[in-house]
């Protein structure tokens, strides 16, 4: 049982964690080191216990890995044209078509390192595996633990409803995605109404270069063109980032009530996202997302990955460098 307690230790961590601060990254990292310990611990014990039965499922798990990184690699490939055909070439949109060509770069380098068996390539192939290995890590952190995050239970009472802004459609016009957005915190909105009193729905975006008005004015005509009354919609048209749809909103929101509380909405990939940042910057809200297209959903996991990686590039770009001198020392010294 005692190969089991560093699981128990982590999965102690998570839940204090959860119960603590449901918005912060090491919730999720903390999440994936249960299993990774949890995992290791269960096909140790099956080893000691029965070595054959081990070694074979060491090899198939090894094996399922392999095979899943080819139908990963192909999959984002396939996607990541899908989103060129049908979104355009900005470089969001090529995200997923990146990673898969890198997925197939990593398996290229391996099998030329197991057939020509030169040092240098072995080395570079191993310092490869671990720097994705480390990255692949904390990607699955992030979706297992954004998906569950989507799944906790709101606040009884909210004083707002905030809608974070999207770009607009020929410089006026809702697309379907903000869309999305609107439907949902309409439907967040009744249903804290049904509890106690309406929310404000505040409605945030500024005016983008392309745009003919601000992105909370067009949100905001979207609703009230559909019956939504106009006395509980209020507009933030400054912001140009989700930091700054946050900061901005924050700031209202504390002037007219400091005590207030709120439903921040937006799409479901972005939801985690807005959340980390919800936190950093002291909104006292928590994220919903609502439906996106799913051919959309891979390269905008990938990009909201991202900027989660690079908030905390100091220690991941620190691990990703030690990985690669510790490759490089490995290299001179041998």
């Amino acid at each position: 049982m005692m190969i089991y307690a560093p699981a128990i230790l982590f999965l102690l961590a998570f839940c204090v964690g959860v119960v603590r601060e449901r918005r912060r990254f090491s919730n999720a990292v903390l999440l994936g080191l249960t299993g990774v310990f949890a995992l290791s611990a269960w096909l140790v014990e099956l080893t000691r216990d029965d070595a054959p039965l081990g070694r074979s499922v060491v090899i198939g798990l090894l094996a399922l890995a392999a095979l899943g990184i080819v139908v990963l690699a192909g999959f984002l490939v396939s996607n990541g044209v899908t989103m060129i055909r049908k979104e355009g070439r900005s470089p969001a949109n090529l995200l997923s078509l990146l990673a898969g060509i890198a997925l197939l770069g990593l398996l290229v380098l391996l099998v030329l390192a197991r057939v020509l068996h030169t040092r240098t390539l072995l080395i570079a192939a191993g310092t490869a595996v671990a720097l994705t290995g480390y990255v692949a890590f904390l990607f699955l952190c992030f979706i297992v633990y954004a998906f569950l995050y989507g799944r906790l239970h709101l606040y009884r009472k909210a004083d707002y409803v905030v809608v974070l802004g999207s770009g607009l459609v020929g410089g006026s016009t809702v697309p379907p995605l903000l869309a999305s957005r609107l439907e949902r915190a309409r439907a967040v909105h009744s249903r804290l109404s049904v509890r106690g009193r309406p929310p404000v729905l505040l409605t945030s975006g500024g005016r983008g270069p392309d745009e003919e008005i601000p992105e909370s004015h067009a949100m905001a005509d979207y609703l009230v063109e559909r019956g939504f009354p106009p006395a509980l919609v209020e507009r933030e048209d400054r912001s140009a980032t989700t930091e700054e749809n946050l900061r901005f909103t924050k700031s209202m929101m504390e002037k007219a009530n400091p005590d207030y509380r709120c439903v921040i909405v937006t799409n479901n990939f972005h939801a985690f996202r807005a959340a980390v940042t919800a936190r950093r910057v002291g909104v006292r809200g928590h994220v919903v997302g609502s439906a996106t297209a799913s051919y959309f959903w891979p390269s905008a996991m990938i990009r909201e990955f991202v900027a989660i990686f690079l908030a905390y590039r100091r220690t991941n770009l620190g691990m990703c460098l030690a990985l690669l001198v510790g490759g490089t020392v490995i290299w001179w010294i041998r």
